[in-house]
């Protein structure tokens, strides 16, 4: 049997489709058990590669027979190794392409809304990374809102709907991920918007993001209102876009509210992020669509792969919106925060231009799980 290469783009839809798959993943059994590719039918067995170095016998038992097999790793080349052997056993099998890193790297935009005049908005989903970020789209001209470093596949996309990237927009200054948005301004000539409380260390020019900014794309005028709301940053901004949608940045998740404490400010932030969540928030439409900056779990997925709901049922669900006794919400806050993000300090020094990591580095600092939520 031959050993073929599976795409991050085809195990991605394989997510959205809640198909199965088999994977055998040969990566140390930290760092399976710290992230992993994530499906709601897909099955496990996590054997370092070392282990196998002899041969993959005492696995063959593990392996189904009536599931498609992946193998992964960190890069590709044991994957490779370990595909061959098992072929050479008899099983139909297919590797990772690129590996964990390439998984953290894909993109996948799926279109969550037409928008009111014309015109639309995209999400661009960082399966292996949690990472979302949008496209506001109307008569040729686009606003790009939380780009991570993938900065190509924007380019790309909106080339392909003959669209010219005018604005850069970020929700706040990020720690968990690079971003992108000051590489695309640089690339197309766009504006780069960014929270000015959020930027008193950069080191680049850009456009101060105020609360009542107004941000227009198109001549059918999609307006994209600044909404100041802090607590995950000082700065953190939301979007309301075409008064429909509200980007919630890493304040407002579906399942979970964001950390206040990347910058070593929990205990200070954390009546911000009430004040944002318990007041700015409600004096919001009920029937704007939340969405936000980042996805923590698979099942936030909608049936399309986007990440998407109403702020009536957020506020009804979500149980970082139902304690109404405030000092059991900076209990829960302050009590319930996951690990920091992998190199989170280097991350936002990047994101303020003091350092400039290449690219393998950067890919290194990004490796691991989303972060960014209150557990």
């Amino acid at each position: 049997m031959s050993v073929t290469s599976m795409y991050s783009k085809d195990v991605s839809k394989k997510v959205f489709n809640k198909e199965d798959l088999f994977i055998l993943d040969v990566r140390n059994e930290n760092d399976f058990q710290d992230w992993k590719i994530e499906g709601e039918n897909f099955d496990y067995l996590n054997v370092p590669y070392f282990e196998l170095l002899d041969g993959v016998e005492e696995i063959i038992g593990k392996i189904p027979a009536d599931k498609e097999v992946l193998v992964v790793c960190a890069k590709e080349g044991s994957s490779i190794m370990v595909a061959e052997m098992l072929s050479e056993a008899g099983v139909n099998v297919s590797y990772l392409k690129g590996g964990m890193k390439a998984w953290s790297e894909h993109l996948e935009p799926v279109k969550v809304g037409d928008l009111r005049d014309g015109g639309e908005i995209y999400q661009f989903v960082r399966i292996g990374k949690g990472c979302l970020s949008y496209m506001v789209v109307s008569d040729g001209e686009a606003a790009l809102i939380d780009a991570t470093r993938m900065t190509d596949t924007y380019l790309e996309f909106a080339e392909s709907i003959g669209a010219k990237i005018t604005n850069v927009l970020d929700t706040h200054l990020h720690a968990d991920h690079i971003s992108g948005g000051r590489t695309i301004a640089e690339k197309t000539g766009a504006i780069y918007w960014l929270p000015p409380k959020d930027a008193t260390e950069v080191t680049f020019a850009y456009q101060p993001l105020e609360d009542g900014n107004e941000v227009k794309i198109g001549e059918t005028v999609i307006t994209i209102q600044a909404l100041y709301s802090p607590g995950h940053t000082i700065g953190s901004t939301s979007f309301v876009v075409d008064g429909r949608f509200l980007l919630s940045g890493d304040i407002l998740f579906i399942d979970s509210i964001g950390r206040p404490d990347l910058a070593g400010m929990a205990e200070d932030w954390v009546s911000d992020l009430r004040e944002t969540l318990y007041k700015r928030y409600r004096e919001l439409s009920d029937d704007l669509i939340v969405l936000p900056a980042h996805f923590m779990i698979m099942e936030e997925l909608n049936d399309d792969g986007s990440v998407s709901e109403k702020l009536s049922i957020l506020f009804a669900k979500n149980h970082g919106l139902t304690i109404e006794d405030e000092n059991d919400f900076r209990k829960m806050v302050t009590e319930n925060l996951p690990p920091q993000p992998n190199a989170y300090q280097e991350i936002r020094e990047t994101n303020m231009g003091k350092i400039n990591p290449d690219l393998e580095k950067q890919r290194e600092m990004e490796i691991g799980p989303n972060r960014c939520a209150v557990r």
